[in-house]
């Protein structure tokens, strides 16, 4: 799918990694050193080694950014994604897939260099599931791969805040968020990860000062992000510097503020939590969705909660159900409340 000339909601810049899943037993996973249940970071060679071993699974386009703007793509909204592939079989999987879930993706893939990411996810017979993560191209994404077209027709361009690891990859993030902002467009932060949080602390503290209109994080990278003890004490050091922010905290829902006014959105109700991953990815799936939209942020909040919800239903970080069909009730509750208030 590529995007036309119309207008973007959400533009997403990110890290483009291949999912692969399979079902492997124990011996497979520990005959290639893996800890059971974990995320180990491995190079080429024993990528090309592990996936060659795996048994036939299903190959999708991953990482967070991707996961978030193919649930926004299920809300219906008009979405496109940027991040850097090699011109390889995984390459072509990724941009094959993640069209056919409704996302523009015309990034130019890498002729040479390091093959298309992707992160092998094993699950043993029990459940666990084993990952193993090779990088590669997705590092590769540089100031080129911004296509300023794209960015100067999204309300929002999404960033993931994985980005700030390869300079290159940042310098990239820099250069849409000059464009964005040139355009009066917002540009939205998803933390990524406390550790992440860590290691580019006073360079995301001077981004949500200057730059960054919408803010999204799980509460210990919020926490990270001011090293603090509490939300709430992040929360202060974010009044009057993001307009716009959105915490979530497992199942008690989130934390939403819009202009330094909080709002307590509960988590909904499931009747059996299956998998997590994807979790964070879907809800800001739906805030995001919701902002485009120009609804209240609890409202917004509330179809995170609902995106959210859906995913950790089912094994994997795609929505098995339309996610416009899940949130149609709550947009109709909306708009009637608009349409019942007072007009000035």
């Amino acid at each position: 799918m590529t995007a036309d000339a119309g207008q973007l909601d959400i533009l997403g810049i990110g890290n483009a990694i291949v999912d692969v899943l399979s079902h492997e037993d124990e011996s497979f996973i520990l005959g290639h050193d893996l800890p059971i249940g974990g995320m180990t970071l491995i190079d080429a060679e024993r990528a090309e080694l592990i996936y060659a071993g795996t048994s036939a699974g299903i190959e999708v386009c991953g990482g967070s950014c991707a996961n978030t703007v193919v649930g926004a793509a299920s809300f219906g909204a008009q979405v496109a994604y940027v991040g850097k592939v090699r011109d390889d079989a995984l390459g072509a999987t990724f941009a094959r897939d993640i069209r056919a879930e409704g996302v523009a993706f015309e990034t130019r893939p890498s002729t040479e260099g390091p093959g298309t990411a992707r992160c092998l996810v094993m699950v043993s017979p029990d459940g666990q599931r084993t990952m193993s993560t090779y990088l590669g191209a997705c590092v590769e994404l540089g100031p080129e791969d911004i296509d300023k077209d794209l960015v100067s027709r999204a309300a929002i361009t999404y960033l993931e805040g994985y980005l700030w690891d390869p300079p290159r990859a940042r310098e990239a993030c820099q250069a849409a968020i000059a464009v964005a902002h040139s355009h009066g467009n917002r540009v939205a932060l998803t933390l990524s990860d406390s550790l992440c949080v860590e290691r580019h602390r006073e360079e995301f503290q001077a981004l949500v000062e200057r730059d960054v209109d919408v803010l999204v994080g799980d509460e210990d990278e919020v926490r990270a992000l001011y090293d603090t003890a509490s939300v709430e004490e992040a929360f202060a050091h974010l009044r009057g510097r993001c307009s716009v922010v959105a915490v979530t905290r497992s199942e008690k829902g989130s934390l939403v503020s819009h202009d330094g006014t909080i709002h307590e959105v509960p988590a909904e109700p499931v009747d059996q939590v299956v998998d997590t991953t994807g979790a964070g990815d879907s809800y800001a799936a739906g805030f995001l969705h919701g902002l485009t939209r120009g609804l209240p942020a609890p409202v917004c909040g509330q179809l995170g909660s609902i995106a959210a919800s859906e995913i950790i239903s089912h094994v994997g970080a795609r929505p098995k159900v339309r996610l416009s069909q899940i949130a149609a009730p709550v947009l109709a509750r909306q708009a009637e409340r608009v349409a019942d208030s007072p007009k000035s």
